[in-house]
């Protein structure tokens, strides 16, 4: 899967579990890395720790392995990484203090 599908999967999978404020930042021309970064918001930890397990598993059962999770123990910010997207997952409180956003325009 190409990065631009890639993107547009992992969109439409943490949609699907109603994240909000779903954005995708091109990083192409900052990272070696990864392409796209796709920052969403959970409106608590479970629903943080579901939206990420939610795009594991659906990229699982169409062959896109996860290179790693991080902070799901916690799950105020849980980050899936899928080599060509990396998908942060974020409570609107560490959300609002990190602006992922403002950081890497």
């Amino acid at each position: 899967m190409q990065a631009n599908e890639l993107k547009q999967f992992v969109t439409d999978k943490v949609d699907e579990l109603k994240a909000s404020d779903i954005v995708t930042l091109d990083v192409r021309d900052k990272s070696c890395i990864t392409d796209f970064l796709v920052l969403c918001t959970g409106n608590s930890r479970r629903h943080v720790a579901s939206i990420a397990e939610h795009v594991c598993e659906q990229a699982q059962a169409v062959d896109i392995d996860s290179l790693g999770t991080e902070g799901q123990d916690d799950s105020e910010w849980v980050v899936v990484d899928l080599g060509d997207v990396m998908v942060h997952v974020m409570q609107e409180e560490q959300r609002q203090l990190y602006q992922l956003e403002k950081l890497w325009n």
